[in-house]
């Protein structure tokens, strides 16, 4: 029986435009893969680490000429001495390491740009947790727009300036714009939202769901803790099974308004495919607080 989680892909095609990543055993190697391509310079988010061969790889990025810069966040629960670990080995190295101006803020973004050519966002700490046990999402894209935007949310939480306004509307980033940004694509349904999220809380959200179920949209929210055997850490929006949302943001008042996040829309047949096959194959599960779970409760 095929696996919910997708076929193994990864030499498919050498250089997708779009290219999803759900399965476990693939993940390490899609990160891996796109800090090798860097030549020139590797920017990168780090909120947690301590998968050894992802700073093994900075390490051979650097000796191989590219200038590695990395914003590691200033706080993660229960990690602040791993974080100050990570940042004295990173400069070791010869990396370039940014503070996240905000010391109280989380930095819970995760994303990854080599060069001008490619960009990895995801929902994933890169641990290995996240690399093995948990449902999470990664998407690759050459999509120069959201790797210019990308590059300029770097920029800018590196030096604690303002987010800047004409981004990729592929990009939806909190706390500045998120609120915004999913609130026109839940609005925009017009048949179906789907969506895995444990933290589905925020009010003014639960809100609008419920108001769109009323309008006979379905909405189906998936919360449990636990989906096609692994834990369910990354988040997922389906919009009428043609438009996907992935990424590090919950739909809570804390994600949403607080702390620096990133989520990335997609809209490539062949990803959204796989997502809708993923979800349903969760949606099928069996088990309390699956389909039609009421928001909120």
């Amino acid at each position: 029986m095929a696996s919910p989680l997708g076929a193994h892909n990864r030499n498919v095609e050498a250089t997708p435009r779009e290219r999803i990543v759900l399965r476990p055993d693939e993940r390490l190697d899609a990160v891996l893969d796109v800090i090798r391509a860097a030549r020139k310079r590797l920017i990168l988010s780090l909120f947690r680490c301590n998968e050894a061969r992802v700073l093994e790889e900075l390490a051979e990025a650097l000796r191989r000429g590219a200038r590695v810069e990395v914003l590691l966040t200033p706080r993660a629960k229960r990690w602040k001495q791993r974080l100050q670990e990570i940042w004295s080995q990173l400069e070791v190295m010869g990396a370039k390491v940014h503070r996240y101006a905000d010391p109280v803020v989380k930095y819970h973004a995760k994303y990854i740009v080599a060069d001008d050519e490619v960009a990895l966002v995801g929902s994933l700490n890169f641990t290995r947790k996240c690399f093995r046990k948990t449902c999470d999402f990664i998407q690759i894209t050459r999509d120069p727009q959201v790797i210019a935007g990308l590059q300029r949310i770097f920029e800018q939480d590196s030096g604690a300036e303002p987010l800047p306004a004409d981004l990729s509307e592929r990009l939806i980033v909190g706390p500045e714009k998120a609120r915004g940004q999913l609130t026109g694509l839940l609005e925009g349904a017009a048949r179906s939202i789907e969506i895995v999220d444990t933290k589905v809380t925020d009010p003014e959200l639960v809100d609008l769901l419920r108001r769109r179920k009323a309008d006979g949209i379905q909405v189906d929210v998936i919360a449990r803790k636990k989906v096609v055997g692994l834990r369910s850490h990354g988040k997922l929006l389906l919009i009428d099974g043609r438009l996907a949302v992935i990424g590090s943001m919950a739909l809570s008042a804390l994600s949403l308004e607080f702390r620096r996040e990133l989520a990335l829309v997609i809209d490539d047949p062949r990803c959204i495919e796989q997502l809708n096959t993923l979800y349903h194959a969760i949606a099928e599960e069996p088990g309390p607080n699956i389909v039609g779970r009421e928001p909120g409760r």
